[in-house]
């Protein structure tokens, strides 16, 4: 039988946090980690309060760990959200399909007096290596 507890492992990128203008960049998250080598990518994004401003995430890739960059439209499966105040309670999906060894999540806030809460985490799966370790 097939679960999915063996088979994934959830990584937070950008932390649950209030967020008023300016960029953040989340925390790198390697796809080989434990020596698992996982072929899937979801990035979830959860929006609580939002009370102004928008607030635009970018999902980034990097082949070092250190040098990221935007990842192209072409490698991902649905739209980065640019969250607003009508955005409350919302969560978002976000499949990456490229090959880079490292992902983030990087959000920029434009227009915010008092902003809005949300985070990232990063989904990895279809390990070629499994079960998965947690640590």
């Amino acid at each position: 039988m097939k679960d999915l507890y063996s088979n994934v492992l959830l990584k937070q990128s950008l932390l649950p946090a209030t967020r008023t203008n300016g960029t953040v960049n989340g925390s790198a998250v390697d796809r080989k980690e434990d020596g698992c080598d996982y072929q899937a990518v979801l990035v979830l994004v959860t929006a609580g309060t939002i009370t102004d401003g928008t607030h635009t995430i970018e999902v980034q890739d990097s082949d070092d760990g250190s040098n990221f960059t935007a990842v192209a439209d072409a490698f991902l499966q649905g739209a980065e959200p640019a969250i607003a105040a009508a955005d409350d309670n919302k969560d978002y999906a976000i499949g990456y399909t490229g090959l880079k060894r490292y992902v983030r999540v990087a959000v920029t806030t434009a227009g915010a007096t008092t902003g809005g809460v949300f985070g990232a985490a990063v989904l990895l799966g279809s390990p070629a290596v499994a079960p998965v370790v947690r640590n």
